[in-house]
């Protein structure tokens, strides 16, 4: 009995829910609406309206009570318009500073005050202290070098003075980056590469010689004086009397100033020089009567061939240069020796034959 009632409960409340969902949908509208603003949050009042001069949400009170300053740029400018004689001022850049440093000095360049530009500093370089004159003490230790010399030769070679690479080992043109030996094979006046330690046999050997239009050594010639070299020369002149050797070859440009300033007293003029051939002569004999009332045979002198510098620092001509102008020395010296070597036959056979006859 009890089941029976509790069934009939239960079947009444499902029949009272079932009759409230069904007024709740036939309340309900079931066709789709547009997308609007419209709801429960009233999303209206956070659309945007446009601009508004008054007030505007996305500002602060205190930053729109404020006036707005004029910028620098701005005064400027409305002065400039107004006719005003304030100027602004200008800062001085990098490339007009840089612009007016090369135009002014193109080896230099400044850089402006109160600015520093970020560099990398450059490696320490060792550089050698410019030469000067040096007296003959600085050297006194060392000894000085012979001459290769004797009668009747080709050549002979007149040099500034000994390095202190020559004068340590005691051979001339001794030191490696000097080129006076590589010249002599290149240019035919050896017919084989010799070395410094050969400097005393070329006299017998090839018919050259060496000798310095000064003595005493020195690191270089700006370590020489100018009146030094000009005492040379008279020394020169009386080795090429005593010895007569054919050719005088000038090794040097400096030696060649030297000997035409003691002869015309005056320094060379510009375009008067040339490598090679001059038209002088050293060590001239004029004929008459010596000192001991002898009578002296006169001799035409030696013929002066200006070459170029063999020394490792003389860098103004290039090696190529060097070696044509040294060339033309060692053409005539093949010739010359071919001639020579074909008067020594002839004057053999002259002899052999003169001693038949006796």
């Amino acid at each position: 009995m009890a089941s029976d009632d509790e069934e009939r409960v239960v079947s009444a409340e499902t029949d009272t829910t079932t009759k409230e969902s069904g007024d709740i949908t036939e309340g309900v509208d079931s066709t789709p609406k547009e997308t609007s603003f419209e709801g429960r949050l009233s999303l209206k009042k956070f659309m945007f309206a446009g601009a508004d001069n008054s007030t505007s949400p996305r500002r602060s009170q205190r930053l729109s009570n404020t006036k707005p300053t004029a910028s620098p740029k701005r005064s400027v400018l409305a002065a400039a318009a107004e006719g005003s004689p304030t100027k602004p001022k200008k800062r001085k850049v990098w490339s007009e500073v840089s612009d007016a440093d090369s135009s002014s000095n193109s080896n230099t360049t400044k850089k402006p005050r109160g600015r520093s530009t970020p560099s990398t500093p450059s490696p320490k370089k060792r550089s050698r202290p410019p030469s000067s004159y040096a007296p003959p003490s600085t050297y006194a230790h060392l000894p000085l070098l012979p001459d290769a010399i004797a009668p009747n030769l080709l050549i002979l070679f007149i040099g500034l003075n000994p390095g202190l690479q020559t004068a340590r080992t005691g051979h001339a043109y001794a030191h490696p980056s000097n080129l006076f030996w590589k010249l002599l094979f290149s240019s035919g006046i050896t017919p084989e590469l010799c070395r410094a330690v050969d400097d005393q046999s070329m006299p017998a050997r090839y018919g050259t010689g060496h000798t310095n239009i000064v003595a005493r050594p020195s690191r270089n010639g700006a370590e020489l004086s100018k009146a030094e070299m000009d005492e040379g020369v008279a020394l020169l002149e009386q080795k090429c009397r005593r010895w007569r050797p054919e050719v005088a070859c000038v090794v040097g440009k400096s030696i060649w100033e030297s000997v035409f300033r003691v002869r015309h007293g005056r320094a060379l003029a510009k375009g008067e020089f040339a490598y090679g051939w001059q038209d002088e002569r050293m060590g001239v004999v004029k004929g008459g009567k010596g000192g001991d009332e002898e009578e002296v045979q006169p001799w035409e002198g030696s013929r002066v061939f200006v070459a170029t510098s063999t020394s490792g620092l003389a860098a103004t001509l290039r090696p190529e240069e060097k070696e044509r102008i040294w060339k033309i020395l060692g053409d005539w010296c093949v010739k010359r020796r071919e001639e020579r070597e074909e008067e020594a036959a002839a004057s053999a056979i002259t002899e052999a034959n003169r001693g038949i006859k006796d």
